[in-house]
Parts: structure tokens; sequence; C-alpha cells
């Protein structure tokens, strides 16, 4: 056992130690403490992106702790299950930062896990090289992602790429920055558990975050990968604003057959951290999981599961 274990375990025994109440109040103490610039940031945070639940001091409604000490009391047992299933002490210290900040705000681990060499989604040291993938690209927004695949591995990495995106104004960008890249096509289209249709919630930050709803009388249509593209699939890539376990169900037939590196978001609502990695093993359990994170040292955000088929 080393340092990671040791201060996860010591963790996980103080939360199991207390009931839920106790666990929120602690968690509102540790808030309390952080200094009123930075909580009020925090605040404002939460509050536009509304993924979390939010926070009004005035009225004494703190939404965003009562939902995270329900999911550490709750699910303590899967993220236990998670940390003995993730494939390097990286990701590990990374799964111990998210719950320390979860817990007590523990801004110092969250710095030291922050990726600063590769780029989002393409980890070199878990993904090497690329040769004639199959690429899907969820929530493609501005062909970023696309463009750092291309950048990292090279034009002749893949033979085909699929791009969905739902905002009519990043698709058109989205075409316009690829549009000099051979075999990528784009659709402006949801991907979900069923086929249908979608209506956009205009996120107020930026397009980026713009969410779905299932509506059979949305403008935007919906498929499922497995319906939607015939192709072996070798990559996904899915980062759509806490859809990614509705798209992970409709690609179970790619999952199971195809075995894809799966490059997903898990940040999104508080259950993606665990319960993302779970659907992908109870899909096909020769998976090994990796954590990478992108985000800040405040809260954590901008983090990735890499999935690979042993």
């Amino acid at each position: 056992m080393n340092k990671i274990d040791i201060n996860f375990l010591k963790l996980i025994n103080e939360i199991r130690s207390l009931s839920e109440k106790e666990l929120y109040y602690k968690i509102r103490t540790n808030f309390d403490k952080i200094n009123h610039q930075t909580r009020t940031n925090m605040i404002s945070y939460f509050n536009e992106f509304l993924y979390w639940g939010k926070i009004d001091i005035v009225n004494n409604y703190y939404e965003e702790i009562e939902l995270k000490a329900k999911e550490l009391k709750e699910h303590l047992k899967d993220f236990e299950d998670l940390y003995l299933h993730l494939g390097d002490y990286r990701s590990k210290k990374i799964l111990y930062a998210i719950l320390n900040n979860w817990y007590c705000y523990d801004f110092k681990t969250l710095g030291e896990v922050q990726e600063k060499c590769y780029d989002d989604y393409f980890d070199l040291d878990l993904i090497p090289d690329c040769k004639n993938e199959i690429l899907v690209d969820l929530g493609a927004y501005t062909g970023d992602s696309i463009l750092s695949f291309i950048r990292n591995y090279g034009i002749n990495s893949y033979n085909k790429i699929y791009a969905y995106e739902i905002t009519p104004k990043s698709y058109q960008t989205l075409t316009n920055n690829i549009k000099d890249y051979p075999n990528i096509t784009c659709y402006l289209k949801g991907v979900g558990n069923i086929n249908g249709t979608i209506s956009i919630i205009d996120s107020s930050v930026d397009a980026s975050a713009n969410t779905v709803l299932i509506d059979e009388c949305g403008n935007i249509p919906m498929a499922t990968l497995d319906e939607d593209i015939k192709d072996k699939i070798t990559i996904i890539k899915a980062d759509i604003e806490g859809f990614e376990k509705e798209a992970l169900m409709g690609a179970k037939k790619h999952i199971k057959e195809d075995h894809p590196k799966i490059l997903i978001s898990v940040y999104h609502k508080n259950e993606d951290l665990w319960k993302i990695p779970k659907m992908i093993r109870e899909i096909d359990d020769t998976y090994k999981f990796y954590l990478r994170y992108h985000g800040g040292s405040i809260y954590p955000t901008e983090i990735t599961l890499i999935a690979l088929a042993n």
C-alpha cells in the first residue's frame, strides 16, 4: 500500500463513519471556511451551469452540497469499486483529488493532478498511436477534438470520422473548420438511447454547454449509434453535456462487438464519475479505466474517462 492508497482509504473510512446529515454539515463547514471571493465565484459557477445544484446563501439553500453528500453516502461502495478498476496510480490520485475536493475543498491535490502534458482525450501514454481509425465524435462542437486528434496522430491516422453536433451555429463552424480534411461526415443530430427528436436548452454561458431535452416535437433528430453507423467503430469520443449515459446505451452493440476506445466526459452529473465506467463494464467487462483531469484547481470539471478494452 502506498500514499495514494492510504489517503483514499482514510477518506473513504471517514465518510463512512458519518451519517448523511453529518456529512452535509461537515461539507458546509468546510465550504464556509473558503475565502469570500473564491466562495462567491464558486456559487456563480454552480448557478450558471446548473449541472450540480444551486447555492443561495441568503435563503439558506445549499442544493449543491446536499447532492454531493447524498452521492458520497449512497455510492461510496461504487467509488471504491471504481478505484480498484483504475489502471494506474495517476488515475487513482485523480479520483482521490476529486472526492477530497467534494468533501473538504482540497484545492492543492486537485491542482497537482491537472494534465499539463497532453490534449484532452488524447493521452499518448495510453493511446500512443492510431491507425485506420473509425472515430465517432459526439459533441463535436467546432471541430476542436477532431483537429486535436489529427494534430496528435496525423492525417493518415483515420479511415473515417463521424461528427455529431446539435447546435446549428457550432455545426456551421465545425463544417468550415474541417472542410479541408478528407473522409469526415458531419451530422446536425443528437445521439442517445432511442431514435427520435430533441430540443436544445440554450446555455446562458456558452454554446458548448447547451443541453438537450427529448421532445417528440423537437426540431433536431436524435439517433442511436447502433442504428446510425454500420461501420466498425474504433474510437468513441463523447462530451454531450450530461447525455453521455444515454449515448452509451444506444451504442451497446458497437461496444460489445467492436470494443472501441471510449474517451468520455464524466463530470456533468455527480453520478457520472462512477456510473459511466460501471455501465461500460456491464456491457463489456474487458475494459480497463483511466482518469485524466483538464479542469482547474477549485472545482473538479473537465474529467475524462479513458476506457480501453484488453
